[in-house]
């Protein structure tokens, strides 16, 4: 979607910004009536089919927002010095927009913001407003669990060139109560002229938005919508019964965005479209124009890559895939660490059954061996039973981080399992003494 703008004078010469598909803002010392008819004289110059100003007069800001389905959450790809990979990143950004997404949100939890610095989000959103030169919006995360600090990335965010909306989440760890909030996300509004769209994440926040708070500040003339990700479908149906029907309702969870649109919603802000962009479009598109036929095929396809990408902390999951994919390097900022080996097993062998990554190709079947895996390095001696196709062993080649050939070792090959654990119980000065789970 292409934005334009056209500036408008009021009868008083008060300006008025009308930004096509986001808002238009007039002064206070303004006659309702002219910012009325101003209001009008820009919805008959730029009509859209089904949309109207509605009869909102004493308004301070106008709302008209086109931000509907789905918008992908990205990552931030990192080098491995742990710095942010911007060609990276504007590859990511350009095969997003490419491949049909409607809008983007850098600086999310996804993109493991809280590890940023304020330079570096700047860099992130400038990079991405850059690559995506207006062919889609651009809603960038603005959150900090002190308000004051929220405020400041807000303004911070909106005065960056390009940027369209800001997504804001409930503050975290301190746990503000219901009026706490309201009073959190009202001094972020009153402090910058760009809609805003609140996100509520219990799980990662520990509190809830209920529905009795998002009502009051959906009266606030910047808040446009809300992502939720509270995964309470009973409350987002009463968000979407409760509140105007042009309070926009966001999925955050994947899984569950067809409910979501199907109560209301207009979209998701995905994870899962930084792998697939392309289906998650298709599909949130589907749901949109109630072919749910379509939708539900593509939500069977694509679930159990959607549920991965949560089998461990967010957004290591999906950092992996894309570093299958070949998209970015698997580079994470702590405390992110990299999957344990079973769930990264788990998340490959889904995502080449969702055609993202080639699956093992050869109909032979690899002669199992097994491998005593023995180090030294901080302390006493211990050894791990190891199966030879363990991505740790790797036929007894592998070396885990940090470990050199002056305090480790592997025994092996042997031929059985039986054979390896009576080796392992042999072996002396061993004070601990475990196995993997590929055994």
């Amino acid at each position: 979607m292409l934005l334009f703008s056209e500036a408008i004078r009021c009868e008083n010469s008060s300006p008025v910004f009308a930004c096509y598909g986001w808002f238009a803002r007039h002064d206070s010392t303004c006659e309702p009536r002219a910012c009325f008819d101003v209001r009008k004289s820009f919805q008959a110059a730029f009509p859209v089919e089904g949309q109207n100003f509605g009869a909102l007069p004493d308004s301070r800001y106008l709302i008209r927002m086109e931000l509907r389905g789905c918008g992908t959450a990205l990552v931030t790809p990192f080098r491995q010095d742990g710095s942010i990979d911007e060609p990276g990143l504007r590859n990511l950004v350009a095969w997003q927009v490419e491949s049909g997404i409607d809008f983007l949100v850098p600086c999310g939890t996804t993109g493991e913001t809280p590890t940023l610095s304020r330079d570096e989000r700047v860099q992130v959103v400038d990079v991405t407003v850059a690559v995506a030169a207006g062919r889609v919006p651009i809603m960038a995360g603005a959150t900090a669990n002190a308000t004051q600090e929220a405020v400041e990335l807000a303004k911070e965010a909106a005065a960056r060139p390009g940027v369209d909306a800001i997504l804001t989440a409930s503050p975290y760890y301190n746990k503000p109560t219901q009026e706490g909030q309201y009073r959190h996300f009202r001094a972020i509004a009153e402090a910058v002229d760009k809609p805003i769209v609140l996100y509520n994440v219990p799980g990662r926040t520990g509190t809830n938005i209920e529905p009795s708070t998002l009502a009051r500040l959906a009266e606030l003339p910047n808040i446009v919508g809300v992502k939720e990700a509270s995964g309470n479908m009973a409350q987002i149906a009463e968000v979407a019964t409760s509140l105007p029907e042009n309070f926009r309702i966001f999925s955050g969870d994947d899984a569950i965005t067809l409910p979501v649109i199907a109560v209301g919603g207009v979209g998701i802000i995905s994870v899962a479209a930084n792998e697939i962009p392309r289906e998650m479009a298709e599909m949130t598109h589907a749901a949109l124009n109630n072919d749910w036929v379509a939708a539900r095929g593509l939500q069977r396809k694509y679930l159990a890559l959607m549920q991965a990408n949560f089998i461990e902390t967010n957004p290591l999951p999906v950092k992996a895939v894309l570093a299958m994919m070949g998209k970015i390097e698997e580079v994470y900022r702590l405390p992110l660490v990299p999957m344990r080996r079973d769930t990264r097993s788990k998340v490959q062998r889904i995502a080449a059954e969702a055609g993202l990554i080639p699956k093992p190709t050869g109909t032979s079947v690899e002669t199992v061996s097994f491998f005593i895996y023995e180090n030294w390095l901080a302390g006493p001696r211990k050894i791990v039973l190891h199966r030879s196709t363990c991505g740790q062993c790797k036929h007894g080649k592998g070396r885990p981080s940090g470990h050199d050939i002056d305090h480790a070792r592997w025994h092996g090959p042997y031929a059985t399992l039986s054979e390896a654990r009576q080796a392992a119980h042999q072996m002396t000065g061993v004070l601990i003494r475990s196995e993997c789970k590929c055994i």
